[in-house]
């Protein structure tokens, strides 16, 4: 693998490298991408501007995907587990050694500040963690940016505190803090089950009438009985309308009412980058969720040579498209590239000389 700043005489002369195709994205659909464009003959380069499966990393510490192992594989690579939901940490490995088995070439810690060029002739300028410029070239562009690091806003006053979080890890630092978990589904319901079992004063507000019907089955019960049972204060029908050092105001149905706060968790979900897909060129269909134009059967985007994959083909319904299904997006990208760069038709992967053990 070759890392973001390392070594940088590489780094000084990246722009006279010319890839077959770019990858900006290393999720899991990125890498699938990358592999596919790989197995077809492709020279292919990711670049991300966190680590690698950055999304993954950011979920809660102790956080198991609600689907089973093989539904996350990619690269014809098996992945091990004795758990039926894997755990985020054995994700985190699998991915890992599948970049490895795949010697994928990665730059990470890159934000890509800009895209220029056309069709062939493409320029992916970057800028790494300590703000120097990079620039990547390449014949085709993949963006497989996710959505997972723009978190939807509250738009009140005090959002701004450094006690406002978007994302949620673990429970014990909020051990005998008064916390406010703000949002109706599965993130929602999970860290306020966490933190209340792990001493914290929990109070849930959602803007709905009810939890989200789409709460998984075992969750769901769960945080109803806390509320019944009065363990998890809730308020529905409320919004947050300001947020103080030592207190938030809620407008509830009967009217605002003021409650003590150390600690908000706006987990109010997140949102693709939609101004980065435009500046590409990149249409977004205001009729259809803000979904990019792009061709279905080849997932080329309207701009000739960009294509998309992952949960930015579904704009603004990103409970669409997940790894389950974003992972197959690299196989049809990859078919499409051969035909139109002139490489094997035929994808070969990688075949495991064994199986990976998790961490």
């Amino acid at each position: 693998m070759v890392l973001s700043g390392l070594p940088s005489q590489y780094n000084e002369g990246m722009s006279e490298v010319m890839h077959d195709v770019l990858v900006i994205g290393a999720g899991p659909t990125g890498l699938a991408c990358a592999i596919d464009a790989q197995n077809v003959g492709c020279s292919v380069a990711v670049v991300d501007k966190g680590c690698l499966t950055n999304s993954l990393f950011h979920y809660p510490a102790n956080m198991t995907f609600f689907t089973t192992p093989e539904l996350l594989e990619i690269g014809n690579i098996p992945f091990p587990s004795p758990n039926q939901k894997p755990s985020r940490g054995e994700a985190l490995e699998y991915y890992r050694k599948v970049a490895e088995r795949y010697k994928l070439e990665l730059h990470l810690y890159e934000t890509v500040k800009r895209v220029s060029g056309t069709d062939g002739d493409f320029t992916v300028h970057t800028e790494d963690e300590f703000g120097r410029a990079r620039e990547h070239r390449a014949r085709k562009l993949i963006v497989t940016t996710g959505y997972y690091d723009l978190p939807n806003p509250l738009d009140v006053p005090g959002e701004e505190l450094s006690k406002v979080m978007h994302y949620y890890n673990e429970p014990h630092p909020y051990f005998g803090r008064d916390v406010l978990v703000v949002g109706g589904k599965n993130s929602a319901a999970i860290a306020a089950l966490e933190l209340y079992r792990h001493g914290a004063r929990v109070t849930l507000v959602h803007r709905g009438a009810a939890l989200h019907r789409h709460i998984k089955y075992w969750i769901k019960p769960d945080i109803e009985n806390r509320i019944k049972n009065g363990e998890v204060a809730a308020y529905f029908n409320t919004t947050v309308k300001s947020i103080g050092y030592d207190e938030v105001v809620l407008s509830t149905p009967d009217g605002e009412k003021t409650i003590a706060n150390q600690h908000v968790f706006a987990l109010t979900g997140y949102k693709p980058d939609f101004t980065f897909i435009e500046s590409m060129g990149i249409t977004l269909d205001p009729n259809n969720s803000r979904c990019p134009i792009y061709n279905t059967e080849t997932f080329e985007s309207n701009v000739a040579g960009i294509y998309v994959a992952g949960v930015v083909v579904a704009g603004e319904r990103t409970n669409e498209v997940f790894i389950e299904n974003g992972r197959f997006h690299g196989a049809v990208i990859a078919k499409d590239l051969a035909d139109k760069l002139g490489k094997a038709s035929v994808a070969k992967p990688v075949k495991p000389e064994h199986t990976y053990a998790a961490e």
